[in-house]
């Protein structure tokens, strides 16, 4: 059970050493941020982190203000027995 325990606090100091803590730099020749299509200036990484309106859009809870009497509705039909 110590062996175990001593080998799995082991690979947890073994893993948590093996993360880079260097900047991190582009490839040659690349530049930093891609450039959208049509922009004339990359994005700086505030804007990048803003959602857009379309993947959050506003919420719409307006209430039901006047009760109305539902309608007949033709489809409503009882199961059939077959």
């Amino acid at each position: 059970m110590r062996y175990r325990l001593a080998a799995s606090i082991a690979l947890l100091a073994a893993l948590g050493a093996c993360g880079g803590r260097q900047a991190l730099k582009p490839a040659e020749g690349a530049p930093a941020i891609p450039i959208a299509r049509g922009a004339t200036a990359p994005q700086t990484p505030q804007e990048l982190m803003e959602p857009s309106p379309q993947s959050r859009p506003e919420r719409n809870a307006e209430l039901l203000t006047q009760s109305k009497e539902r309608q007949d509705d033709p489809f409503n039909l009882p199961p059939t027995a077959d």
